[in-house]
Formats: C-alpha cells, sequence, structure tokens
C-alpha cells in the first residue's frame, strides 16, 4: 500500500512538473525541436533541471542497501545497442516530433480532455498493442523454426 501511495504521489508530482514547464503543449515542444526555426530553448532548462536531480539522487539512494519498498534494486544489466533499440528510439523521436507529444506529457495533457492528447495517446497505446502482437508472433515464429529444424536433425534421416 505504501509503494502505491509513493507512486501515485511521484506521478502526481511528473504531471504537475510537465503541466508547469509546458510539455504539455506541442507548440512548445515543436519549437524546442525547430533548432533551425525559431527556436524555443526553455524545454532545454527542463530537462536540464531534470538530469541534474537524477545525477545527485541516483548516487544518493544507490548508496542505500536497498530501496524503500523492494528488497532490491531492479537496474538494467544490458549495455549493448541494437538495432531495435535504434529502430523503437527513432520512431519514438519521429512521433514526439510530429505529435510534439512524448508518453508522458501527452496522457496529461489527454486528461484534461485536450482531443490531440486524447488521439495521440490512443495512437501510442495501439502502435504498443501491434509491436507487442507482432513480437509475440516473430517470437512463435521463430521457436516453430527451432523446433522444426530440431525434429529434422533427430528424425530418420539424421540416423
Amino acid at each position: 500500500m505504501k509503494s502505491s501511495l509513493t507512486s501515485f504521489a511521484a506521478g502526481v508530482l511528473f504531471a504537475v512538473g510537465l503541466g508547469i514547464s509546458g510539455m504539455t503543449q506541442p507548440g512548445k515542444v515543436t519549437g524546442f525541436l525547430d533548432v533551425l526555426g525559431v527556436w524555443d530553448a526553455s524545454l532545454l532548462w527542463v530537462m536540464a533541471g531534470a538530469v541534474a536531480v537524477h545525477f545527485v539522487l541516483f548516487r544518493v539512494i544507490r548508496r542505500r542497501a536497498r530501496p524503500l519498498f523492494s528488497a532490491r534494486f531492479h537496474l538494467p544489466t544490458r549495455h549493448d545497442i541494437e538495432p531495435r533499440l535504434v529502430v523503437g528510439a527513432a520512431i519514438f523521436g519521429v512521433g514526439w516530433g510530429l505529435g510534439g507529444f512524448c508518453p508522458g506529457p501527452g496522457i496529461v495533457a489527454a486528461g484534461s480532455g485536450e482531443s490531440s492528447a486524447v488521439f495521440f495517446v490512443l495512437s501510442m497505446a495501439a502502435g504498443m498493442k501491434l509491436t507487442q502482437l507482432v513480437t509475440r508472433r516473430s517470437a512463435q515464429h521463430q521457436e516453430e523454426r527451432a523446433s522444426l529444424s530440431g525434429e529434422n536433425r533427430s528424425g530418420p534421416a539424421a540416423v
């Protein structure tokens, strides 16, 4: 229960910060991305503030023996860059640039009933579901191929 309340409070704080910083306004975001036009650098300060807070607090929190609401820290173990990561990042960037929203601010703006944000969030959810289906189907296809090739090696022809 404590963990859920803390997560909820963190989410509210994040949403308020997004609203105050202007991250929920697509024009503000696209203005930041328009580096060759009329560039709005104000979101650079938002990002710099977020990076600074993370930089300090991550080091402070990691000095603890364990997190407050878990038995251990859950940190990524992979450090490689694979094609899926690059393609996903590119699609994310294009969606951010075209829509003027990234997921967090899009959800916050959709909560206010802004139609473009609601459409963005619904499209994002549909894209996530499609990716899940394609990934699952691809994994099943790979398993079937591995199964078939395994049967061929141990079948009558291999004897």
